[in-house]
Order: structure tokens, then C-alpha cells, then sequence
């Protein structure tokens, strides 16, 4: 069963967007360990061509942080920008009402995930991008959101 998990684990991330960091900036001094940041990083959606996201998300620091311990904060941003000529997949030109995971990044030892889904607003023809961290903060989750429109002429 653990094993059947840790592979499930290993499939589905690799279904999912991997983000490069473009830069940070430190937020708070610490003494033992790296400072409290802002990290901003950079991702491409696996399915469209040529549309980046950007988040920019607290990282926690000190020595807890230093270890991969620290649980970082529900705090993001996202926006996401064509970078060339959109491309769209088959699937998503289908349009799913629940949306599909592009990104998920831990941001807590086991619990706690900074996610990205993907809808098509077929209507309005554009893509949304949500951001959220899936633990519950204060009763509900703190979220960001970014849209691309697309051009009647992409391809």
C-alpha cells in the first residue's frame, strides 16, 4: 500500500508544472538560518503552449526553514501572461467545469500545498488561472487569480 502511494505521488507530480525561480527578496533578518523571502518563480503550462505563470509566494526562513520544516504562509500571487502564439490542447478546448491542476508546489513539511488550476471560459474564450493554498485559513482559503485571453486567430 505505502508503495502504491509513493508511486502515485511520483506520477501525479510529474503530471504537473515545475517552477524555476526568477528572483527573491528578503523580508526579515535572521540570525541562524536563511531570512523570511519572497520568492517570485515562473512556470509554463503544460498544456498550452507559450502561456507563463508567475507566483510570487512567502517562503519562511530561520533554522526551521533552513530544514524544510517550516509551514510557509497562505500568502501568493499569480499572474500569467502569452509569451507567443497560444496554442491549445484538444482537451482543453473541451472546456472542464472543474478545472485541472497545472502546478502544485509543498509549502509545509506534509499538509499544506500552493496549487494552480486551469479553467477555459469557453464563453469569453479565455483561460483563468486560480491560485490557493488547499489548507484552510480563517475559514477559507486565500486565493489569486490571472487570465489569458485568447485570440479568435491562435491556432
Amino acid at each position: 500500500m505505502k508503495k502504491m502511494l509513493i508511486v502515485t505521488s511520483v506520477i501525479f507530480a510529474s503530471l504537473t508544472a515545475r517552477a524555476e525561480q526568477v528572483g527573491s527578496v528578503d523580508t526579515v533578518f535572521k540570525i541562524f538560518g536563511p531570512d523570511h523571502k519572497i520568492v517570485v518563480e515562473a512556470f509554463d503550462d503544460p498544456d498550452v503552449k507559450n502561456v507563463t505563470c508567475y507566483i510570487s509566494r512567502a517562503k519562511t526562513g530561520g533554522i526551521k526553514g533552513g530544514l524544510g520544516l517550516a509551514e510557509d504562509t497562505s500568502d501568493a500571487a499569480i499572474s500569467c501572461q502569452q509569451v507567443g502564439p497560444v496554442e491549445l490542447s484538444d482537451k482543453i478546448a473541451q472546456g472542464k467545469a472543474e478545472g485541472e491542476v497545472v502546478f502544485r508546489q509543498r509549502t509545509s513539511l506534509i499538509f499544506k500545498k500552493l496549487q494552480v488550476v486551469r479553467f477555459f471560459d469557453k464563453k469569453r474564450n479565455a483561460l483563468i488561472y486560480l491560485s490557493y493554498s488547499d489548507r484552510v485559513v480563517d475559514g477559507s482559503p486565500k486565493n489569486a487569480l490571472s487570465a489569458v485571453p485568447i485570440m479568435p486567430w491562435v491556432k
